[in-house]
């Protein structure tokens, strides 16, 4: 893989959400690596990843389950919640992430918002 660009990791079931981040995030010079379910990200690995993009809503492990389980192996990475369900949206429950965003998101704020992360944690923020 490129080393060059930036890894994006995007966690989520619904496999056409999976195919437009990849678009979108390969459009914005990003390598993305998609995975249908938090078992298959973690089986991959966290070493390389510079972004999370993580639905909560899964089966099995679920996005809040999943963000605890890369805190503690990655406590530095930034790590992005995304759900259609606008009531899980509390934000005690969305501490310790970088950004949360209902489906169907903003494009353009979602890109940003990595941008931010990146730009924080190659600075040590």
């Amino acid at each position: 893989m490129d080393n060059t660009r930036p890894i994006v990791a995007v966690v989520d079931d619904d496999p056409r959400l999976l195919e437009s981040l990849e678009e979108l995030l390969e459009s914005a010079g990003y390598a993305a690596c998609c995975f249908r379910s938090a078992g298959q990200l973690l089986v991959r690995g966290l070493a390389d990843l510079d972004v999370l993009i993580t639905d909560i809503g899964m089966p099995d492990t679920n996005g809040f389950e999943l963000r605890d389980i890369v805190k503690k192996a990655r406590p530095d990475l930034p790590v992005f919640l995304i759900t259609g369900r606008h009531e899980i949206a509390d934000q005690s429950r969305a501490q310790g992430i970088s950004g949360f965003f209902r489906k169907p998101f903003n494009a353009p704020a979602l890109l940003v918002a990595i941008a931010e992360a990146l730009q924080e944690s190659t600075n040590g923020g």
